[in-house]
């Protein structure tokens, strides 16, 4: 899935250090992609690959080290990691982390994993499922009003832990969703006091972007103009 080279300029605009990842989750592994080569505490730090401009796949026991993350994508547990899944969650709900009725709520994918694909946005060659956004808040801030303007991001909830959640959430919904993350996250990826997450349902990202530089350009104008008016009212 090439995406348009003028959307992806106008998307270069905004900074982002870590540039939007493209995900699917599919039944065979993209032409010419690689496996990755070994695997990572857990499957945000996927993400975190892809972000710095790495193209490549995951098999389910590639998510065997984090049993949160297998549960939201769909991983098959083994008998091992299920009671280290339980484990986890009872610890959790003991530090009042979370409460016990909150476990069944918990965004997940239905569908078992096989394949996930990974790449940066630019060198995605397959669909996407959803598409995740990391930045600082005005990126994210700028970013949503994209996605609302077409209309796939409406008001609401920002979602937190576990921040994986948030991929079968957009795809459920196939609507964007917001995210602050979680404490996992934050150590594994490194992510900023100041950044958080948006994810996007592939199926939209190209309308999306198309609305992104009109939301840029109205940005620009209503800064400067709020700058003004602040000036003169001091």
């Amino acid at each position: 899935m090439p995406m348009d080279t003028q959307l992806l300029h106008t998307l270069s605009a905004l900074g982002f250090t870590n540039g939007p990842v493209a995900m699917a989750f599919l039944t065979t592994p993209p032409a010419g992609f690689q496996r990755v080569d070994r695997a990572d505490a857990a499957g945000c730090g996927y993400w975190k690959q892809a972000s710095e401009g790495r193209a490549f796949y995951t098999m389910a026991d590639d998510h065997g080290n984090c049993p949160i993350g297998a549960f939201t994508h769909g991983v098959e547990l083994s008998p091992e990691k299920g009671r280290e899944l339980q484990s986890l969650v009872d610890t959790m709900i003991e530090l009042k982390y979370i409460q016990s009725d909150e476990v069944p709520s918990i965004p997940r994918r239905t569908t078992p994993m096989q394949v996930t694909a990974y790449a940066p946005l630019a060198q995605a060659t397959f669909s996407p499922d959803v598409v995740i956004f990391r930045g600082n808040v005005r990126q994210i801030m700028l970013m949503s009003e994209a996605a609302r303007a077409a209309g796939v991001f409406e008001a609401g909830g920002v979602m937190g832990r576990p921040a994986c959640a948030m991929i079968p959430r957009a795809m459920d919904t196939a609507a964007g969703v917001a995210s602050v993350g979680c404490i996992g996250n934050r150590v594994y990826t490194g992510l900023g006091d100041n950044e958080l997450y948006l994810t996007v349902p592939g199926p939209k990202i190209g309308h999306v972007l198309e609305k992104l530089e009109s939301i840029l350009t109205a940005n620009r104008e209503l800064e400067a103009f709020h700058r003004r008016r602040a000036e003169t009212l001091r």
